[in-house]
């Protein structure tokens, strides 16, 4: 758009002179007699909506923005013709990427037509539609067999109810410029089909909790309010009743069917989220899912007010969306928790989704305006108007991230995810539950962040989404050797074994336990978790903190995982960090030649790259990564082992990133404390080729006392003075009093921990 005001001042003078309401207007030019009632549109945009937004028109930038470049890109789209090609390809391929766009489209033609009152768009989307009527009744299932529910469009139903949830939102805008002949024509040929084939064909898809059924319950439930349609409304809601499905079949992603009868959209709330907000399959499937959460609830709240849906589960639908928001670094990308691809973040058009509709829907919070101007575009709809006018009138302040813990589960006892923040420096300690079908397998893992950077990385999934030439798209098979088994994550692994033997079956029956969770001080965030399960006759308790300390340039972490096992064991803990190797004190010899650590549980995908011993008491290793300085100590004995290790092993197909890790080994063992922290210290500037506080700050690192109750570690840094935390390994409430003696001192507190 090459003069956007100039776009606006003719777009609302057109506006003003030719209409006050869509409502008032004759719709189909084939029924000159026919009057548009005020039924429709009723799903996202409403009658209302549409008025008030058309008297707004102009005055609200954001709102006129995005309307001007949807404008420009629809034009184009009907400038360029209309296609609608037989299904043939996987994600990525020619004919799935021009469905997927069309559903788009149809979308936005949809909601042009409304507000700006040109029928051209209504032609555009009745005419696309009338070609998917006549495509839609002469399909098989999809060609491509990989998926466990094939579509008809898609070669997985999930992308058919993607399709229908949009298209849902354009039948609605144009319902009154159809004829009834038209909309029984695509009701009866296409929509309901549709909507069938995605549940009743469909169960295994259809009756789970899962975020593949969310979008299935809302396709169904969308077309449903369009067409009020009560018996798709209910099987959206409670899914579909007296279905008698295979309990012990398994999906493609090894998640059961059906297995405890639970289905539907409710059911789809009620159990995946915890009380919190956080959803059990992690932030980015999460992201994944608001969409059709929230869509769909927008359209109840609109069409079925009397459902109450936004206060369902005591409001869970408008918490998830802070839990979210949260779960994202200093720049907004999502920590990748489970099957989670990097990079993505809250400039998705999901949350632009999210962020309009919590504020709309929820206590309007002016946090939420400061992130909808980061995301530059608003919804064409009612929520997004809301928005529009909030920033308009100046009512946007700074959304503020600070620590928080997220309980998991239905009722939020089953674990959780803690997000420590002091200064720049983030700790996503996670001590959930499985996650679903796409949990790892990674209990009490965690990854650390400096102003949005990985220090400390979680690997995240192995999958080029949408990347045909990758496995078409889709989740490639190292992502079960390799990014869901534990060696793939920053926590204890006994035995190159994976928790729980990497069993799904297993894996879910478990969570962590949160022992305490402090960010009452300001200078030391911390939290502690227990994991009794993973291995059996294996506990394993993990206290880390994010502290901030006048002896040190930035926040460090400490963390401190303290193993007790019935037998005798081999212990690996890695560190997957970034960047190249300064420095360290202790002599390693590198491979000439590299082999794969191990044969196995996700050890066949790393080149063992050199190996050493340790010794000393404290090993020291210095990395240098986006000119910053980072310096990991931790504690050992003249047992261990330090290995230097690399993703990609055994990967024929260049699949992995070759990422590197040091693994700290412990043989031979049966209880075990592992005590670190991580210093990011320093700068390097390559244009005046300077390094600056490129030293760690530590001097000694020290296990003073370790006892079933109390761990008491000190920290003396290189002008000798000594801070002492101690944390209770038993009875950690914030009331419980402590008393002990360490070296002949006394330390009383009362609380989880003593810092000083």
């Amino acid at each position: 758009m090459k003069n956007l005001s100039s776009f606006v001042f003719i777009l609302v003078a057109v506006l003003a002179t030719t209409f006050s309401c869509k409502d008032e207007v004759t719709s189909d030019p084939a029924n000159e007699n026919q009057t548009i009632s005020d039924e429709h549109p009723k799903l996202i945009l409403t009658a209302q909506g549409v008025n008030d937004i058309r008297a707004q028109l102009g005055t609200i930038p954001i709102f006129d923005n995005t309307l001007a470049k949807v404008k420009e890109e629809i034009d184009a789209e009907i400038e360029a013709g209309i296609e609608v090609p037989i299904p043939k390809d996987y994600s990525g391929g020619y004919t799935h990427v021009r469905h997927k766009r069309n559903w788009v489209v149809l979308q936005k033609a949809g909601v042009l037509y409304q507000i700006l009152d040109d029928e051209k768009y209504a032609k555009y989307v009745k005419d696309m539609l009338m070609q998917y009527e006549a495509l839609y009744k002469t399909l098989p299932l999809h060609p491509k067999t990989r998926s466990y529910a094939r579509g008809k469009l898609f070669w997985q139903c999930l992308n058919d109810s993607n399709w229908l949830v949009y298209v849902s939102q354009a039948y609605d805008c144009i319902y009154n410029y159809l004829s009834e002949e038209e909309r029984n024509k695509l009701e009866t040929n296409l929509f309901r089909p549709f909507a069938d084939h995605i549940s009743i064909d469909s169960p295994q898809f259809y009756q789970r909790v899962h975020n593949h059924s969310t979008w299935g319950n809302a396709a169904v439930g969308m077309i449903g309010l369009v067409m009020d349609d009560q018996e798709l409304i209910d099987r959206a809601l409670y899914g579909i009743k007296d279905l008698k499905l295979d309990a012990t079949k398994k999906d493609d992603d090894g998640g059961f069917l059906n297995k405890d009868g639970k289905a539907g959209f409710l059911a789809n709330i009620e159990e995946p989220f915890s009380p919190d907000g956080y959803y059990n399959e992690g932030p980015y499937y999460q992201r994944y899912a608001m969409y059709p959460f929230l869509i769909f609830a927008e359209g109840l709240h609109n069409v079925k007010p009397e459902l109450k849906i936004f206060e369902y589960k005591e409001g869970v639908l408008l918490k998830s969306i802070n839990a979210l928001l949260n779960l994202s670094d200093a720049d907004g990308d999502f920590f990748p928790l489970n099957d989670g691809q990097k990079g993505m973040s809250y400039y998705n058009s999901a949350l632009v989704t999210a962020v309009d509709i919590s504020y709309h829907y929820g206590d309007q919070d002016p946090g939420l305006l400061s992130i909808a101007k980061e995301q530059n575009q608003v919804l064409l709809d009612d929520s997004g108007l809301a928005v529009a006018l909030g920033i308009k009138n100046g009512e946007s302040k700074p959304f503020t991230k600070t620590s928080i813990n997220l309980s998991d589960g239905q009722n939020g006892t089953q674990g959780g995810v803690a997000i420590l923040r002091n200064e720049n420096i983030e700790l996503v300690f996670k001590y959930a539950a499985q996650g679903s079908s796409h949990g790892h397998y990674d209990k009490l893992s965690y990854s650390l962040y400096e102003n949005g950077e990985e220090v400390i990385q979680d690997y995240g999934l192995a999958r080029f989404v949408n990347i045909e030439q990758k496995g078409g798209g889709n989740y490639l098979k190292e992502n079960k050797t390799w990014a869901k088994q534990t060696i793939a994550h920053n926590t204890l692994i006994q035995n190159e074994n994976s928790h729980f033997n990497a069993k799904y079956d297993i894996g879910s029956q478990h969570h962590s336990v949160l022992h305490y969770f402090s960010s009452e001080n300001e200078n030391v965030q911390a939290a502690s978790a227990k994991e009794p399960n993973a291995y059996p006759g294996t506990e394993m308790l993990r206290t880390m903190a994010v502290i901030k300390d006048e002896d040190f340039e930035k926040p460090y972490m400490l963390d401190i995982m303290k193993v007790t096992s019935a037998s005798t064991n081999q212990y690996d803990f890695p560190f997957y960090y970034f960047g190249q190797v300064l420095q360290t004190n202790f002599e390693y010899k590198t491979k000439e030649t590299l082999q794969a650590l191990g044969s196995k549980n996700g050890y066949q995908h790393l080149y063992l790259e050199a190996r050493a011993k340790a010794n000393s008491d404290n090993s020291k290793f210095s990395w240098f990564n986006n000119n910053k300085f980072y310096t990991l100590t931790t504690v050992t004995n003249n047992n261990d082992e330090l290995l230097f290790t690399r993703i990609g092993a055994n990967d024929p197909e260049f699949n992995l990133r070759r990422d590197p890790a040091l693994i700290l080994r412990a043989k031979t063992t049966k209880n075990r404390i592992f005590v670190s922290v991580i210093e990011a210290h320093g700068s390097y500037s390559p244009v005046t080729e300077s390094a600056k506080n490129s030293n760690s700050n530590i001097k000694k690192l020290d296990v003073v006392l370790d006892t079933e109750d109390y761990t008491a570690i000190s920290i003396t840094t290189i002008n000798d003075n000594t801070k002492l935390f101690i944390t209770s390994n038993t009875n950690a409430s914030k009331e419980a009093k402590h008393n002990i003696t360490i070296n002949d001192k006394n330390y009383e507190w009362s609380g989880s921990y003593y810092f000083k």
